[in-house]
């Protein structure tokens, strides 16, 4: 891989975080449609609030919260530190982590740092690799999945659909020709679980479908109402050219804000699930706009396993609040689950979402 390839790329993953952290990337006009969702409210719950348990399972291990730290960054100097701290936080509340893209791993040994210091940092949590989908279009060699296994001592592998992003991104790949064969050999070869993941614009039953059928044990919806990685792209291109859009002013606000909301993903790859007993031990990944732990109750009412969040705790991380978000979010957690009389997240899995009118 050449040196300017690689250069690219680091530049890439540098602007990627100084967007999300201070650019105008949010959905506009859209959301996750979890606003559209209450829990009944259980006047006699029959349990002490002391006795309430966040401990579930994920992929066959134990984690102590239905959250995991989603897919940030990894592959630049300053990746590093923020791999540390996350992967420090990830370690002490014992929920899974996934790191950014590791593209850059496979281009050539620079920065493997930024990837292989989080198993240092949390040596007993489940850490999962993550690779594009254009990139397992082109073909995985062996080398490239021991790589990237070996660099974070991963439990699985994360595959990201980007197509949105891709798309408006400068230098994108957009050829996603025969990734769903490629993701099969994938599957059916490496030693660890495949989870496919969305980005930010959603996976629709009939994708879920494919993606399982393909093999994956896991699906991440990543749907919109979050970070509009089309907005991310499209800032990137405009500073890069210092031109406007490459798309028509009519179709842009609509291609900006391109997905289908989280909650609706949910609701579709759940139904799928309870029709297609075959699918029923896919594990569902709610994110995309996760916000509280408010959020992440309601995913779990529409079938989620766990809730992820990227974003959100990317911020919290720069503004020094990582931690007390996450304490907060479980807080949020704990106090749904003691007004609805669950004590604990498989319960909570069971109750009924009233439709606000």
């Amino acid at each position: 891989m050449s040196q300017t390839a690689g250069n690219i790329t680091i530049e890439r993953k540098h602007s990627h975080v100084e967007i999300c952290l201070h650019g105008d990337i949010a959905f506009s006009g859209k959301t996750t449609g979890f606003e559209h969702y209450e829990f009944e409210h259980n006047a006699v719950p029959e349990l002490s609030f002391a006795d309430i348990s966040l401990s579930t399972t994920f992929l066959g291990r134990t984690i102590a919260a239905p959250l995991m730290i989603s897919s940030m960054t990894g592959g630049y100097s300053e990746a590093t530190y923020l791999n540390q701290r996350l992967a420090e936080t990830a370690e002490q509340f014992r929920i899974p982590l996934g790191v950014g893209s590791m593209r850059q791993a496979l281009e050539n040994s620079s920065h493997r740092e930024s990837f292989a210091i989080v198993r240092k940092y949390a040596p007993s949590i489940q850490i999962f690799a993550n690779i594009g989908a254009p990139e397992i279009a082109k073909g995985l060699t062996d080398s490239d999945i021991s790589i990237m296994l070996d660099l974070l001592e991963a439990d699985g592998l994360i595959v990201h659909f980007n197509a949105a992003q891709e798309l408006f991104q400068p230098e994108g790949n957009t050829d996603f020709r025969h990734v769903l064969d490629h993701l099969s050999t994938l599957t059916a070869r490496i030693p660890v679980p495949v989870i496919a993941k969305e980005v930010g614009s959603g996976i629709s039953g009939a994708a879920a479908t494919q993606l399982f059928e393909a093999g994956v044990k896991a699906v991440d919806v990543a749907g919109a109402g979050g970070t509009s990685w089309q907005k991310v792209e499209e800032i990137r291109y405009t500073r890069q050219f210092g031109t406007e859009s490459r798309f028509s002013t009519p179709a842009l606000e609509e291609l900006l804000n391109w997905g289908i909301p989280t909650a609706q993903c949910l609701k579709e790859i759940a139904a799928l699930k309870i029709s297609n007993k075959i699918f029923s031990t896919v594990e569902l990944i709610s994110s995309g706009g996760i916000k509280s732990g408010m959020d992440i109750a309601k995913s779990l009412a529409l079938g989620a396993n766990l809730g992820a969040s990227a974003g959100h705790l990317l911020k919290a991380l720069h503004e020094g609040v990582l931690e007390l978000t996450i304490e907060s979010w479980l807080n949020d957690l704990r106090a749904v689950m003691f007004l609805t009389g669950a004590a604990t997240i498989e319960e909570l899995r069971s109750k009924s979402l009233i439709v606000k009118q």
